[in-house]
């Protein structure tokens, strides 16, 4: 590494979570966003626009002389065929195209997610525990990982759990708006804030530019976890709520029931802005990002958390 030089990084896939990890590494490095929108990439990230399914198109506009990629994508469909094409094929044009160049990236991120761990009997989890997911988003995004792991370039997986912020507010709202009551026996859940998704990159990416060699996964959730009634609880003493509606959900529908452990992510040397859901959900509602309280007869809405 030079004195003076700053790494020049790919963030393939700059949506919501990509552009948030692309600004907070922008303060220390050059940084390329790339997207099928490349107008909807804001300054400094420098915008590139192609399609990660499409090879050819990618091959154009990759930068030269890249030291890092971070792959952080979103399905555009929530299927298998969604998956494969999001988590499969695109990464696996850009891996193909990186490994061609005579000097490739010293490492690849890969964004996963705690979705590739099958445990929900309240087992605690960690990086060295089985993997065999039973959903098809679970088990393609266990493709990809292993993917990575095949490339000759130096990979890392980073397992995030449930990820909320100032704009992911949603189970937030529908406690406030009385729409999800806690049940005895809820299971456990694991979340982590977006600010701390972005510090977890910048974090990993220093380190490993400062020549610390890191670990091929990472858990990214936070000190925490717990029941999802005890979420519901704090929120609810906390935040300006109606009153539970007849037929209020427990927010479980398609949660699992385990608790990640953090500790290799905190060996590494990170630190939490948000160590756990009391101070994450507490700054979005000191923040008046919620609105008042809505009246008790909005509807209640199928969807899940």
């Amino acid at each position: 590494m030079s004195a003076t030089q700053s790494p020049r990084i790919l963030l393939a896939g700059c949506g919501a979570l990509g552009t948030a990890i692309a600004r907070r590494l922008s303060a220390f490095a050059d940084v390329w966003g790339l997207r099928r929108h490349a107008d909807l990439i804001p300054a400094p990230i420098h915008p590139l626009q192609a399609d990660l399914g499409d090879r050819t198109s990618l091959a154009a506009v990759l930068p030269d002389a890249l030291d890092f990629a971070i792959y952080c994508v979103t399905p555009s469909q929530m299927d298998d065929a969604g998956y494969k094409r999001a988590y499969i094929d695109g990464l696996d044009n850009l891996l193909t195209l990186l490994e061609s160049r005579p000097t490739p990236p010293r490492r690849v991120f890969f964004i996963s997610s705690t979705g590739v761990y099958h445990q929900n009997d309240d087992e605690w989890i960690d990086e060295e525990s089985p993997t065999e997911p039973a959903r098809f988003s679970g088990q393609r995004l266990l493709e990809a990982e292993q993917r990575l792991k095949q490339s000759p370039i130096a990979g890392t997986s980073i397992r995030f759990s449930g990820i909320y912020g100032p704009d992911r507010t949603r189970f937030l709202r529908m406690v406030q708006e009385g729409r999800l009551a806690p049940r005895a026996d809820s299971p456990f859940t694991n979340r982590i804030h977006e600010e701390d998704c972005a510090g977890i990159l910048h974090h990993l990416v220093m380190t490993n530019w400062e020549g610390v060699e890191l670990a091929d996964c990472y858990i990214g959730s936070d000190d925490e976890p717990c029941r999802l009634s005890d979420i519901i609880t704090w929120i609810r003493s906390h935040a300006d709520c109606a009153a539970e509606q007849p037929g209020a959900g427990d927010g479980a529908r398609r949660a699992g029931s385990k608790r990640c452990n953090n500790a290799r992510l905190k060996a590494s040397g990170y630190h939490f802005l948000y160590p756990t859901y009391r101070e994450g959900y507490g700054a979005i509602i000191d923040s008046g990002t919620l609105a008042a309280a809505p009246s008790p007869q909005v509807p209640l809405q199928s969807d899940p958390v």
